[in-house]
């Protein structure tokens, strides 16, 4: 009695648990019974057949190449292998000397007949494979096309079933978000936003330990913005979704991992690192520890700028902070104003810069898309301008949808008005890092040449003050563009 091997197989682990492999095992067990076969060992798997590495399969083949048996039993062809390289194996086992059998098929593999029908129905299993994963791939690409994500939701967001866009996920979204926000601040590098996210419980889809690659998948996903990459393809599309984040927000943190928004933290966490540089070199104004006194240090040796005293910085920033604030009666000229333009703007229809750079836009990728067609950019680099233009277009959605609530954008420029009247005194009274922050969105060209530190307020700051200049009898158009200017440049007081 010949000594058998024999293998079962599903394409799943959910299908192992129905009755397919039993019905394998019963007609391999009979086939045997009636040919005077031993089966000395079983091999299943719950993988597919169209990918090569399954490992039960490969183990058996090892087994059988070793001498462990003189021949294998198969269910069927299809159940042994759906891609041609693991078929081909099968052949070389044949080849050597090993019995194949098909339990359900009537082929004799020992002969040239049999062996080419084996053959012929081998390469129809594996062109089946072939076909069925390009009907996969179009039926995916219809999907995304239609804005819906056909893959599992990412971390923060739920899966809803087929044809449903994806919803946030009430437990982990509002943390997802604070990853974000937290990391472009620079007061975190990724391990230790990684500790505080940890403290702050967010956690995997399965409720685990979030592992730092994770973290770093999150940060580096635009699908939080509302626009879907497939970064196998490097293909985007505009997702029927609700955003968790801006796009403003997604680009920052991009910035901050590429390295292009200054140092992220440092080991002492000075309080201006990364703020200042030197208005001779352009070179990074690095801080040091001296005797319990913190300088700033050009690194260039041949520079005239040396080392300023983080005390004369702080000075310098809370004269430049007080000058920049409001007197009261500039609140009430700019909050006048302000009531003025949202009036009027009610009374238009759109905003035309708006318009304009949604017109340029859409011809940029029509050129973009002619460019492709014409030869005279490859692929991968028009993958990645398209990826580009699909965000500054989500940009441009987010400022659209902004545009349509003016008493929200006029609630935000009061909230700044009443920031801007006590600057120097919510600087003072700040901790470390509230007060680096005032500094960030208040001020702005900060420079030290020489001794001299140099700092100007923000273009907003300088607006706000403008506003209240402008008489009340005046034309109105100088006004609406400074309005407009500080909307596009404020800092969201809710962010």
């Amino acid at each position: 009695m010949k000594r058998c091997f024999a293998y079962i197989r599903v394409s799943t682990v959910k299908q192992g648990e129905g009755v397919s492999l039993e019905a394998q095992q019963e007609a391999i067990t009979r086939f045997a019974s009636q040919h005077n076969l031993s089966i000395i060992q079983w091999f299943e798997e719950k993988e597919t057949a169209a990918k090569r590495g399954r490992p039960q399969f490969n183990k058996m083949v090892r087994e059988l190449r070793n001498g462990r048996a003189h021949g294998l039993i198969i269910h069927k062809i299809d159940r042994s292998a759906r891609n041609l390289a693991d078929w081909a194996r099968i052949g070389d086992l044949a080849d050597a000397g090993i019995d194949i059998h098909f339990a359900t098929e009537s082929l004799d593999f020992r002969s040239r007949g049999g062996r080419l029908a084996a053959d012929v129905q081998a390469v129809v299993a594996a062109d089946y494979i072939r076909n069925l994963r390009d009907e996969c791939i179009k039926g995916m690409n219809g999907r995304l096309k239609q804005g819906y994500y056909p893959f599992r939701a990412p971390i923060g967001y739920l899966d809803n079933g087929r044809a449903r866009p994806k919803t946030l996920d009430p437990l982990r979204a509002g943390l997802v978000r604070e990853a974000f926000e937290l990391y472009a601040s620079r007061r975190h590098s990724l391990r230790t936003l990684h500790a505080e996210l940890q403290k702050r419980g967010l956690t995997n889809r399965q409720g685990g330990k979030l592992t730092l690659r994770g973290l770093e998948t999150i940060l580096r996903n635009p699908f939080y913005t509302g626009v879907i990459f497939i970064r196998r393809t490097g293909a985007t599309f505009q997702g029927n979704h609700e955003p968790l984040i801006s796009a403003n927000l997604f680009q920052r943190v991009q910035d901050v991992k590429a390295g292009k928004a200054g140092p992220k933290v440092t080991r002492h966490n000075h309080l201006y690192q990364g703020l200042f540089r030197c208005g001779a070199c352009d070179g990074p104004m690095v801080p040091e520890r001296q005797k319990g006194t913190v300088y700033y240090r050009c690194q260039r040796r041949d520079c005239i700028t040396k080392t300023v005293r983080e005390d004369q910085i702080a000075a310098s920033i809370r004269s430049c902070l007080a000058n920049a604030q409001l007197t009261e009666q500039n609140a009430r000229d700019a909050r006048l104003a302000i009531r003025g333009w949202v009036a009027e703007r009610k009374n238009q229809n759109d905003d035309q810069s708006l318009v304009l750079r949604e017109s340029n836009l859409h011809s940029r990728k029509a050129r973009l898309t002619d460019a492709l067609v014409d030869g005279m950019i490859e692929r991968e680099d028009y993958k990645e301008r398209h990826k580009a233009l699909v965000l500054e277009e989500q940009i441009l959605r987010e400022e659209r949808a902004a545009f349509a609530s003016l008493d929200a954008k006029a609630e935000n420029l009061h909230s700044v008005i009443e920031l801007t009247k006590n600057l120097t005194q919510g600087h003072d009274l700040a901790d470390r890092q509230q007060r680096r922050a005032i500094v960030e969105m208040a001020t702005s060209n900060r420079t030290v040449t020489g001794k001299k530190v140099c700092i100007e307020p923000q273009d907003w700051l300088q607006g706000l003050k403008s506003i209240s200049a402008v008489p009340s009898g005046e034309p109105s158009r100088d006004r609406d563009r400074t309005i407009n200017e500080i909307i596009h440049g404020i800092p969201s007081i809710q962010q």
